[in-house]
């Protein structure tokens, strides 16, 4: 299974970085704040990243700050359309559905503009 993780990254001000291994490199998307099962998180798709910060914490190159991991594990791709993606988490004992819209799926072509992301418990046979 593919593997994903959350960092926390504090520059150039906190956010975290939910990242999605697709092939040879991160997917990577900006979120205002960690994920949880509160509400809706606005997010924004920023570069890929390289695989090694699947594994890596500490300072980010070029003085831009430095990463600690929130949460990690592997990830299961449900839906990848343009507009929608949903993929379920598995971590720390834990399963959640994320479903991320607008205005773009893994595949699709990146756009300017804001993104939500919002994370549900997923239950067993969901699929």
């Amino acid at each position: 299974m593919p593997q994903f993780v959350v960092l926390r990254h504090d520059w150039p001000d906190l956010h975290w970085d939910l990242m999605l291994e697709n092939g040879a490199t991160l997917r990577t998307w900006r979120l205002s704040r960690p994920p949880d099962l509160v509400g809706p998180i606005e997010v924004r798709a920023i570069a890929d990243h390289r695989l090694a910060y699947l594994t890596y914490e500490g300072p980010v190159s070029g003085n831009r700050g430095t990463v600690t991991r929130h949460l990690a594990g592997t990830y299961e791709l449900r839906r990848d359309e343009p507009g929608r993606l949903e993929f379920v988490i598995d971590a720390a004992a834990e399963r959640w559905l994320a479903v991320l819209t607008e205005p773009v799926g893994m595949t699709g072509e990146r756009r300017e503009g804001s993104e939500v992301v919002w994370f549900e418990r997923d239950l067993p046979g969901d699929s």
